[in-house]
């Protein structure tokens, strides 16, 4: 098989048989699969996320995503009655919103939504999104207000490749343990995986850090250009808290949970801010700087997150190490297993 050149998105392609994608988390979660790849010695470990702890080196410290997902996804009408879905990716400037809608919309269109809920269309960008503000009863609303709203109208944002209606139970399974700020409308799904009682051994055998990234809908967005290096990567808010940056300005190993805690270290480690938007694309071609261990999922082929991984052990063995994945019988995506490269 010849060589694959990391900068070409087609090398990052590999056949997922459809029973693997994961449409509900194990039960228990930390029964879930653990796939533990060590670089230094390139042995490959089967494992149970539960586990976990007997690999992670003694001195590392974990960092962890706090975001809280928001009940993004809502349902409404035009003034026609045509119907609209609506899907919140982020607040803006000025009580503003970028969104995503299903629908066939206008500026100046309004939407109607349940409990008095209703949004103007403002722009409708190239890109696909659309920016709106939001009333409730002629009241302009911020993202506080609205948030309220949503927790009584608003249903999960399960990712497009989850084929079915959301339930009350993802309003547990898709949200992590420690999630605290709102904001995001995909979940950190490596920390998925964690039960109250695997977190609290972790928390008592190691140090544990946090920052908030508010995930957006942009990390489902393939990349579609041939040379990656072309992409343009979706930005998200991030904070970092200071008792993180001391860490992260240390030489004491890190573990990501996930690769929105890498992409937020890594930001930091270049820019050195603590607040803003992220939009790091790491990938074979911009390798991490700071980061030693990574805790992660199974990606979408061709996606960014799957060029992650990538930039931790190469294009080759990233998808050497989904297809012992798949051979195993490993579930892929938010639902599904995890990998822990050391």
């Amino acid at each position: 098989m010849p060589s694959l050149d990391p900068l070409l998105v087609d090398s990052y392609d590999y056949t997922l048989p459809k029973e693997l994608i994961a449409s509900s988390p194990s039960e228990p979660k930390d029964a879930a699969k653990l796939l533990v790849y060590d670089r230094q010695s390139g042995h490959v470990t089967h494992a149970f996320f539960r586990d976990i702890e007997s690999f992670i080196p003694p001195d590392t410290t974990i960092v962890l995503n706090d975001t809280k997902v928001i009940k993004a996804r809502i349902f409404g009408e035009k003034k026609s009655g045509g119907k609209v879905e609506l899907l919140i990716n982020s607040p803006l400037q000025n009580n503003h919103f970028l969104v995503y809608i299903k629908g066939r919309v206008k500026p100046d269109t309004w939407l109607y939504f349940e409990q008095g809920l209703s949004a103007k269309v403002i722009t409708l960008n190239a890109d696909g999104t659309r920016i709106v503000s939001f009333y409730h009863d002629n009241t302009l609303l911020d993202f506080e207000a609205l948030n309220v709203i949503l927790n009584r109208i608003g249903h999960i944002p399960l990712p497009p490749y989850i084929k079915r209606e959301d339930s009350a139970q993802d309003e547990e399974d898709y949200q992590t343990l420690f999630a605290k700020n709102i904001g995001a409308v995909a979940a950190p799904t490596a920390s998925l995986h964690f039960t109250k009682t695997l977190f609290e051994s972790v928390k008592k055998n190691y140090d544990a850090h946090f920052v908030t990234l508010h995930v957006g809908a942009g990390t489902f967005k393939p990349v579609e250009c041939t040379d990656i290096k072309k992409h343009t990567m979706h930005k998200e808010f991030y904070h970092i808290p200071q008792k993180t940056q001391t860490l992260i300005n240390s030489t004491k190993p890190i573990l990501a949970v996930g690769t929105t805690v890498t992409r937020t270290i890594e930001y930091y480690a270049r820019e050195g801010k603590l607040q803003g938007e992220s939009d790091l694309f790491l990938h074979p071609g911009n390798q991490p700087i700071r980061i030693n261990h990574l805790l992660t999922n199974f990606h979408l082929p061709k996606s960014t997150l799957l060029m992650l991984v990538a930039s931790f052990v190469g294009i080759e063995k990233a998808l050497s190490l989904y297809e012992e994945a798949i051979k195993n019988q490993y579930r892929f995506y938010s639902y599904g297993d995890a990998m822990l490269i050391l």
